[in-house]
């Protein structure tokens, strides 16, 4: 088959599809957003590109590496991108909030319980399930995500060496983004191929071309940003953000909790690069050390809800907000003190998402010619699969094992796991769930339902706690 050849196995471009229409996909892909960042985008790549074929590879993966750069979690502002894209600034939001939606009534749920009841047997059961699915989520995240985005041989060596440089050395996130971007700048301004995704043209290889979706290449009208439109765009977001912020300081002062709240979470906002994993240290010890919000247990049990349940892992963030007001509630009743605390860390962690989107994706749609700016974001996305293998590892590391211990030797650290911990449950379930994705084809929703439901009944017939 020549280049200019069409493949007649590639179905007709798709018809356009209405808000109402994309609404249910958005809300399906909400409901299935389990396994942090890497389980969360699979999932988007599956159903958008491969089943609904909305939007091609090249293009996706062009949104997903500036979401990257973002703080935030990519995740969330990548569905809102897309949303973006099909559907103007409604569908942005649309595709944003529902994302948020699941995972954010999930944690006040077993927030509620926690206080209430403390760790529930079977919510335990149930979460020890779900996390050894996740794992196995997480595993075909990897690599699904690593056979699109490294096609070639140093993006191969890029993404080896993101891995050994965050897991064996501890380097930061930014620093593995900005040195990949650096590389795959210089290597697009010199007009090599070393760092590219989907091509143009054909669906072909298994690879779906921008040309055969329904977005196919062109430039939307709403990706022509005005000067207005822009700065319109900027306070339109940041009053929304950022009103509840002064507003809280001003009739509360600086040292109420709730003003803590939300000026501790909107400054995370503008920090958290990496995701949750790389600013889980700084929460836990401002939350733990300086307020006194929670323990340093409770916060482990507050990661444990986010990473079994749909949605950002950073909604973790909801719990720690929810149990500092909880237990300084100011006059107010605990409970409704610790909803309005999870609530409003939650939207000052992700209202900034929509300004991040909505500011800067006109001019990045604008880019996707530019040969060293997509050279740039490409080996960003191989950087970025080495550090969603190292956060594989982490879970793994986490899930299967009950203890690990740290490894020094000079500058390379990392923990390492005490074998004669190892969780033959853990390991049996979650080898279950990687049968039953990868042999067998399952679900994630299946899987994650299986797992669910094994963890119920090991507690009840007492083997596990």
């Amino acid at each position: 088959m020549t280049e200019a050849t069409i493949d007649p196995a590639v179905p007709a471009r798709p018809q356009p599809v209405s808000l109402g229409q994309a609404f249910g996909v958005w809300l399906r892909i909400a409901l299935l957003s389990f396994g942090g960042p890497a389980g969360q985008i699979a999932v988007m790549h599956r159903i958008l590109v491969n089943e609904k074929r909305w939007i091609g590879e090249q293009r996706f993966l062009h949104a997903l590496n500036y979401c990257m750069l973002l703080p935030s979690p990519e995740a969330q502002q990548l569905a809102t991108y897309i949303g973006w894209l099909m559907h103007r600034t409604i569908g942005g939001i649309v595709a944003g909030v529902l994302f948020i939606l699941p995972g954010a009534a999930a944690i006040l749920m077993l927030s509620w319980i926690y206080v209430l009841y403390g760790r529930v047997g079977i919510v335990s059961g149930l979460l020890f399930g779900l996390k050894a699915a996740v794992l196995a989520v997480v595993v075909e995240a990897v690599v699904r995500i690593g056979r699109r985005a490294l096609t070639t041989v140093p993006a191969r060596v890029l993404a080896v060496a993101a891995f050994v440089l965050i897991f064996f050395l501890g380097a930061p996130f930014p620093l593995i983004v900005f040195g990949a971007g650096l590389v795959g700048w210089w290597s697009g301004r010199r007009g090599q191929a070393a760092f590219r995704g989907g091509g143009h043209g054909a669906s072909r290889g298994g690879t779906l071309a921008d040309a055969d979706t329904l977005l196919g290449e062109e430039l939307p009208a709403h990706a022509r940003p005005t000067r207005r439109q822009t700065l319109l765009t900027a306070a339109i977001w940041l009053v929304l953000w950022l009103t509840p912020v002064a507003g809280l300081l001003i009739a509360l002062g600086p040292d109420n909790v709730f003003s803590r709240i939300a000026t501790f979470f909107s400054t995370l906002a503008m920090v958290t690069f990496g995701g949750a994993y790389a600013v889980l240290a700084h929460v836990a010890q401002q939350a733990v050390g300086q307020y006194g919000w929670l323990r340093p247990a409770e916060m482990l049990d507050g990661l444990g809800m986010a990473e079994t349940t749909p949605g950002p892992l950073i909604m973790v963030l909801q719990f720690v907000g929810f149990l500092g007001a909880y237990r300084d509630p100011a006059g107010l009743s605990p409970l409704l003190a610790g909803t309005l605390g999870g609530l409003l860390a939650t939207w000052v962690t992700f209202v900034p998402c929509f300004l991040w989107i909505f500011l800067g994706a006109p001019f990045i749609e604008r880019l996707r010619g530019n040969a060293a700016v997509a050279g740039a974001l490409s080996a960003i996305t191989a950087g970025v699969v080495g550090v969603v293998l190292n956060l594989a590892v982490w879970f793994a590391l986490h899930t299967l094992f009950r203890q690990t211990e740290p490894v020094r030797l000079g500058p390379i650290r990392f923990d390492a796991p005490v074998l004669d911990s190892m969780d033959p449950w853990a390991m049996l379930l979650a080898g279950t769930a990687i049968a039953a994705i990868f042999f067998l084809r399952a679900s994630v929703l299946l899987t994650l339902a299986g797992a669910a439901g094994a963890g119920v009944a090991l507690h009840l017939s007492g083997i596990i706690a």
